[in-house]
């Protein structure tokens, strides 16, 4: 049971943290696209970068999520 709660908050936890990372680096990069077009292929590379590096937080969250439920 202990087990379980620990593997279901880490996955809520470590999913908080990107999705609202993930939220506001988005709705920055499209205000900084809507406001120099020129700049919208280096915005969004960075964007897509940057993306990639929340996304991966959430990644080992599940993975350990993973490890924990395997003890069960």
């Amino acid at each position: 049971m202990t087990i379980a709660l620990a593997a279901a908050l880490a996955i809520g936890l470590s999913t908080i943290g990107p999705g609202l990372g993930q939220g506001i680096a988005s709705a920055k990069a499209l205000e900084g696209m809507a406001r120099q077009p020129e700049m919208a292929g280096t915005l969004r590379t960075n964007l897509i970068l940057s993306m990639a590096f929340m996304e991966s937080l959430a990644i080992y969250g599940l993975l350990i999520a993973f490890l924990l439920m395997a003890k069960i």
